[in-house]
């Protein structure tokens, strides 16, 4: 047994997605497209007598993170530190499911692949209510596309081959639970034709084009998202809104132009590491 172990997890925006439950958590998810970030989320692990999740200072009850504690028989202390905001679209929650995963395998000696660990996580995340894809994003890197829904072991990803600078600004949180718990059939249809578009051009450009299309048709946006993306475009930009969450996300210095003060990261070359 180690001491501590701390993994390191880029955030991650979801532009458009469809919803595919199933009864086993590790099978359902999502297919759908996204932004994996330079800003993310740090997660350390150490042995304790009993367990404690503390974010950003503050111990909380992460739900995903239990989950994955008692998957792999390990009590230990949890810290995690978010460059981003919580509960606003930047899959917080399965980065600290991801890198407990990730940590807590190394500290306890559980000797598990990246794939099981993934698939735990995933699975724990689902479970949550709390996200359906982000957590095999961000163990992918990059600018994944999600053409299967699940984890590792059912799930099919591919990705858009660039890299970009991107912008963001948030206004509040969104619940993915009341979300997801919802009527999700205008949802998951416009994902599918967002996806269909991507698929077809797999672009940048297409990327924010098809999430603007999905955040409309899947009546998603605020009137405080669409003002923000309207001044954007206004400004010779691209912009879109995260899912889900309060949140515009845009490309090089959209948000800049357009006379905003915004968060400045980039696309994540790699997934989950550990440090």
């Amino acid at each position: 047994m180690r001491e501590e172990a701390t993994a390191f997890v880029p955030g991650h925006v979801t532009g458009f997605f469809s919803a595919h439950p199933d009864e086993d958590p590790t099978k359902a998810g999502s297919r759908g497209a996204g932004l994996t970030l330079t800003d993310g989320v740090e997660v350390s692990v150490e042995p304790a007598t009993e367990s404690t999740v503390v974010l950003d200072g503050t111990e909380a009850e992460v739900e995903p993170v239990t989950t994955v504690l008692e998957t792999l028989d390990a009590t230990a202390r949890v810290e995690a530190a978010a460059d981003l905001p919580i509960g606003a679209g930047f899959g917080v929650s399965g980065a600290m499911a991801l890198g407990t995963a990730l940590a807590a395998n190394r500290v306890f000696e559980r000797k598990l692949s990246a794939n099981e660990l993934v698939t735990i996580a995933h699975g724990a995340e689902v479970q949550a209510g709390t996200g359906l894809g982000d957590v095999v994003a961000q163990a992918h890197g990059g600018v994944p596309i999600r053409l299967e829904p699940g984890g590792p072991q059912d799930n099919k990803l591919d990705a858009i081959p660039s890299r970009a600078r991107v912008e963001y600004v948030s206004f509040g949180e969104l619940s993915t639970a009341d979300v997801l718990s919802g009527d999700t059939e205008a949802l998951t249809a416009a994902g599918k034709e967002a996806l269909a578009r991507v698929v077809e051009e797999p672009t940048l450009l297409s990327f924010m084009y098809a999430s603007r299309l999905f955040a409309r048709d899947a009546g998603l946006l605020t009137e405080r998202v669409t003002e923000t993306i309207a001044e954007v475009s206004e400004a010779g930009g691209q912009a879109s809104m995260a899912m889900l969450g309060e949140t515009v996300f845009a490309l090089g210095t959209g948000l800049s132009d357009a006379g905003y003060e915004p968060s400045v990261c980039a696309t994540h070359p790699a997934g989950a590491v550990l440090k």
